[in-house]
């Protein structure tokens, strides 16, 4: 049984007459005929009573009315969401993410994505750090990945979402707290509250090459697992942070003053990286949704 079997029956039932429903078809009546016979012959049973006057329904045929409808229209659904998935407005994309802040950015595409296109559900997969979304990128578990990497590999595209400064987070009282800006020399001897030093830590790498060019090396007072714990252990006065100034911006941590670092020092790049030679339709939606986000 073929598709074209049941609309060619489906056009019959309704026209009641071959000759109209062959026009209705765009075909000539032979092979409407012929596929009438060829479905009645499978299903082993008359589906229409024919005579010279007129063309009725069978009880069988009668029975089959709303089966067919129902194939047909499962056959339109499919055509459509195919039709969809390839234009980017329907489907599923992976996003892998990492770090406190970017949370909110995460959060704002996601309302963006709503908005452009509604058809695409966004598969959130988050991470402490950056190097395991990146990673997830690279080996085709996730489409779109959102963090801080010093290096992008090659077939890796990238485009930078935000442009974060650095601050240094240091306890209500500390004797910096009220000042407008802090030079990293500044800190030498002070206790730092550290993320841990993994491979391409955007901060860690930041945080050692400043306190190195400044002259003295930093010791950790304690490793935090993330930016949520830094920020407390910060404001129980436990010691200093370098973090961004997006975490300033959305992290909520009563006790923790921001003071912007007057080093010289490039912006960190919080970007969007996504395989160039699988990107489809959908990654294009995520894509063109962020950029209105960054644009707007």
């Amino acid at each position: 049984m073929e598709l074209h079997h049941i609309r060619a029956f489906l056009a019959v039932a309704e026209e009641l007459h071959f000759g109209r429903a062959a026009a209705r078809l765009r075909i000539s009546q032979p092979p409407l005929t012929r596929a009438i016979q060829q479905l009645e012959h499978e299903l082993g049973t008359a589906l229409f009573d024919r005579s010279t006057r007129r063309v009725a329904l069978t009880p069988t045929g009668q029975a089959l009315l709303e089966p067919a409808a129902d194939v047909v229209a499962a056959c339109r659904r499919v055509e459509s969401v195919a039709q969809a998935a390839g234009k980017g407005t329907i489907g599923r994309v992976r996003v892998a993410y990492a770090g406190a802040s970017t949370h909110v950015l995460v959060g704002k595409l996601a309302k963006q994505m709503r908005a452009e296109f509604p058809g695409i559900q966004l598969e959130l997969y988050s991470s402490n750090f950056a190097l395991p979304a990146l990673d997830k990128v690279i080996d085709g578990s996730m489409e779109i990945g959102l963090g801080r990497w010093d290096f992008i590999p090659a077939g890796i595209a990238s485009t930078t979402m935000v442009a974060e400064q650095l601050v240094i987070a240091v306890p209500e009282g500390h004797p910096l707290a009220g000042e407008d800006t802090i030079a990293m020399a500044q800190l030498a001897g002070e206790p730092f509250v550290c993320l841990p030093p993994y491979a391409g830590s955007v901060l860690t790498d930041r945080l050692h090459r400043l306190s190195h060019r400044a002259g003295f090396a930093v010791e950790p007072a304690q490793i935090a697992p993330e930016s949520w714990t830094l920020l407390s252990l910060v404001a129980a006065g436990i010691g200093v942070a370098l973090t961004l100034s997006t975490i300033a911006e959305n992290v909520v941590q009563p006790g923790v003053v921001f003071v912007p670092l007057s080093d010289d020092v490039e912006p960190v790049a919080l970007k969007m990286v996504w395989r160039e030679d699988t990107a489809g339709p959908g990654t294009a939606s995520v894509l063109e949704a962020a950029r209105s986000l960054v644009s707007g």
